[in-house]
């Protein structure tokens, strides 16, 4: 009887490179797909943090005589959520005590999750830290000095915000802290109520604010990240990017005092300069440019409107489409918008 002598044969060298080159050539179809899946679900999660912020706000004046908060108020004090008018100057008169930031009172008194604050497209944390973050050294970020020149966690102050701030408020809304007048300025911030909204949805309340390494797309040069600031979506007719050195008219009759940024004062996503948050001319570069939807300008982002809902689009299409509102709510004196 004879023995077999056949052995098994195993793969050659260049079968083996064929198996190699089929996986990797699945891997680079898959991998798109992936990564596409993988933004999709990152959207869909920013715009339901948005969408939860913006109902957030809806509580919030519903409770308070119909008002939209500020968008940040130097606080009388070091801890609580007491304020001023008298305080509400060009500078704070007492820095210690720090900001009183809208993200903490959609917190403390609109029910929204301190998480529902940030966004999955961003890699610090979700979000941008406080101005001045307080004594837990996790909420600093590297290199970031408060605005009282701290560079570590120790005493105050420590802003009334969320620890980590994705979405940045409508200025037009959401008024920053001037409210009271100290010298020869002609324009004061107000307090807006809902119902001077025209076309809640088509009024953009809130949105992403743009990230760029180290946030330096709200960093001062002296390392402050200014992450309390609102956008100003508007140019003022005559002074540009600061409204209030636009003059008050008496008459304005059909003048209008703000214009919407043209598309000559947006800069692409490549070249964004640092501490864009001040920019002169047109503040609005500072709307994120995070999410998959692109166009010449760079990424889109999600925003949230007056009335609730939540749409994905980019800056520019935001401008084009005049959603930024038809007039500066939250500033005194002739505010209409040109929406031609």
């Amino acid at each position: 009887m004879q023995r077999s002598t056949r052995r098994s044969r195993g793969f050659t060298l260049i079968e083996l490179l064929v198996v190699i080159a089929i996986i990797a050539l699945l891997v680079g179809i898959l991998l798109p797909s992936l990564a596409g899946a993988r933004n999709a679900a990152r959207a869909t999660q920013t715009a339901n943090n948005a969408r939860q912020v913006a109902l957030g706000v809806s509580t919030y004046t519903a409770s308070s005589q119909a008002l939209f908060p500020p968008h940040y108020v130097y606080a009388r004090e070091t801890t609580g959520m007491d304020w001023r008018v008298a305080d509400q100057q060009e500078s704070n008169p007492t820095p210690a005590n720090g900001y009183i930031h809208w993200s903490y009172a959609l917190f403390g008194l609109g029910g929204v999750p301190e998480d529902a604050f940030t966004s999955p497209f961003i890699p610090t944390k979700g979000g941008a830290p406080r101005t001045n973050p307080g004594g837990n050294a996790e909420d600093w970020e590297p290199g970031q000095i408060s605005d009282t020149g701290s560079t570590s966690p120790g005493s105050p102050p420590e802003d009334r915000q969320v620890k980590r701030i994705a979405f940045i408020g409508n200025g037009a809304i959401f008024p920053r802290n001037k409210f009271f007048r100290t010298g020869n300025q002609q324009r004061l911030n107000q307090l807006v109520r809902d119902a001077w909204i025209e076309s809640p949805s088509k009024t953009i309340l809130a949105t992403e604010v743009l990230y760029t390494s180290g946030w330096r797309s709200l960093k001062t040069g002296e390392g402050v990240i200014k992450s309390h600031r609102p956008v100003t979506p508007f140019v003022g007719v005559s002074a540009g990017g600061d409204p209030y050195s636009e003059p008050v008219r008496a008459n304005a009759g059909n003048f209008f005092s703000f214009r919407y940024p043209t598309e000559n004062e947006i800069y692409r996503q490549d070249q964004i300069p640092d501490g864009v948050i001040e920019d002169a001319s047109a503040p609005i570069n500072i709307v994120g440019r995070q999410q998959p939807n692109k166009d010449k300008f760079g990424g889109g982002a999600q925003f949230a409107f007056v009335d609730g809902h939540v749409e994905q689009m980019t800056l520019w299409e935001s401008i084009k489409a005049k959603k930024w509102g038809a007039k500066f709510y939250s500033i005194t004196g002739d505010s209409k918008v040109d929406m031609r």
